[in-house]
């Protein structure tokens, strides 16, 4: 299913999200691991909610304790609904994932996750909105 795309300026963002939300999610930043907050720890039935747009992009089903201090996932809620590049911010390149509808940073993909696929989507907590199932 094509997704309808958001775009935002700055200026947008600034007065949608916190500082460290527009630092995360729009300047491609990350956070602390093991953050108050972020999400880490959550282990309630639901969905995470990108905070840009609201598009559901990581369930609870896929969720599972990487050890990292972040929130990890093996694999996204729905196919379409994240979007992948290669950051070469490090010194080795990494496949950095964003939300496919508004283009928040989302955090990282790495090949050493769990069955069934195999992959490690390691989430900021921060981009996050978590709605539990009712």
């Amino acid at each position: 299913m094509a997704r309808q795309r958001i775009e935002r300026t700055d200026r947008e963002w600034r007065e949608l999200l916190t500082d460290e939300e527009f630092r995360v999610g729009v300047k491609e930043g990350t956070e602390r691991a093991f953050t108050p907050g972020n999400l880490n720890d959550e282990k309630r039935p639901g969905l995470f909610h990108c905070k840009g747009c609201g598009t559901p992009v990581w369930s609870s089903e896929h969720k599972f304790d990487s050890g990292t201090g972040w929130p990890s996932f093996w694999q996204p809620a729905e196919p379409d609904v994240i979007e992948t590049k290669t950051d070469f911010k490090m010194i080795i390149p990494r496949t950095e994932c964003h939300c496919a509808v508004c283009g928040l940073h989302m955090g990282h993909v790495f090949k050493d996750g769990p069955p069934p696929t195999g992959m490690r989507w390691c989430i900021n907590g921060v981009v996050l909105d978590f709605r539990p199932q009712e």
